[in-house]
């Protein structure tokens, strides 16, 4: 055991499932690590849309097994405070970044060494070059984007058709895919045109007309297709002729078409993105930045899905 003994701790939790306005800042007994656990004084916080999508009503809450009072928020980064026994892995100052299910939003988190991020919480190992802020932004786009990868499997001479391509995951699938050697097309907004050719996109308006405009730009055709934001960019990738294994979904289901879920990433897949951060060969575009006080404003501007990029709040 070691580290450091704060008796409380700030926590930002709903006492009934809702939107933003539910939302509170509570001083709460400060967590302690257990036996094969660690505590992270937190430093910094991502935000996903699965984060108020999860705590919206009582039915989905209870879907998530998440029950009230209930914190809120899933990616962090800090520092590792306080050491649980048989824990070897990690020690006290060690920087750490991760997930934990509706609780990252707070002063401290207690995960397991042995964990997941739904299931009591993980923890890596921050990079030398990542600072707190990007490390809190990985987690679950990231593994998102690693596990839509893996369905569709892009490589050099591919054209991949990535629907909202300037979202939280999809600034990770579509510099993940120029990586494999892929052409990447991807669909946005007309105003988030300059920051997808800033990843390395080709970009494209969603909506009606879809089809013909990446006809115009890619005559060759398209080989693969991601969906990150509905069905709309499968079912286009459909009638541009790519084959169901190499389309994928992560925000709905289409009969035949295998959906990605970052629970199902590869072992390692988030260590060798921070290392990617690391090395200057993948950037994170942090679109704000709020002070935990101002966690509603933060939320209500992320729920809008008009952000190029992650929100993250400080603590």
């Amino acid at each position: 055991m070691g580290g450091s003994s704060s008796t409380t701790s700030r926590a930002v939790q709903f006492e009934a499932f809702g939107g933003p306005e539910a939302l509170r800042i509570r001083e709460v007994p400060a967590p302690q690590a257990g036996p094969g656990q660690i505590r992270v004084r937190v430093t910094a916080a991502g935000l996903n849309p699965m984060d108020w999508f999860m705590t919206s009503d009582p039915e989905t809450a209870t879907r998530f097994g998440l029950g009230l009072p209930c914190g809120f928020g899933t990616d962090y980064a800090g520092v590792v405070d306080q050491v649980g026994q048989g824990v070897r892995e990690f020690a006290v100052g060690d920087r750490v970044f991760g997930g934990a299910l509706s609780r990252s939003v707070a002063d401290h988190v207690v995960v397991d060494v042995a964990g997941s991020t739904a299931a009591g919480g993980e923890a890596h190992r921050t990079p030398d070059g990542v600072d707190d802020h990007t490390a809190a932004a990985l987690t679950i786009a990231g593994c998102t984007a690693a596990a839509a990868l893996a369905v569709v499997n892009p490589g050099p001479g591919d054209t991949v058709l990535i629907g909202g391509a300037g979202g939280g995951v999809g600034v990770f699938a579509v510099q993940l895919a120029r990586l494999a050697g892929a052409r990447v097309i991807g669909t946005g907004s007309a105003t988030s045109a300059d920051a997808l050719r800033s990843l390395g996109a080709e970009p494209v308006t969603y909506g009606q007309g879809l089809v013909d405009r990446v006809r115009a730009l890619a005559p060759a055709g398209v080989s693969a297709g991601m969906d990150l934001h509905g069905t709309d960019t499968a079912q286009a990738a459909r009638e541009l002729g790519v084959s169901d294994e190499r389309i994928t979904t992560i925000a709905a289901q289409v009969d035949g078409i295998t959906p990605a879920n970052g629970a199902n990433a590869a072992p390692g897949a988030i260590e060798e993105i921070a290392g990617l951060i690391a090395a200057g060969r993948l950037r994170v575009p942090i679109a704000a930045r709020f002070p935990v006080e101002q966690i509603r404003a933060a939320v209500e501007l992320q729920a809008g899905r008009h952000v190029h990029g992650k929100v993250v709040i400080d603590l």
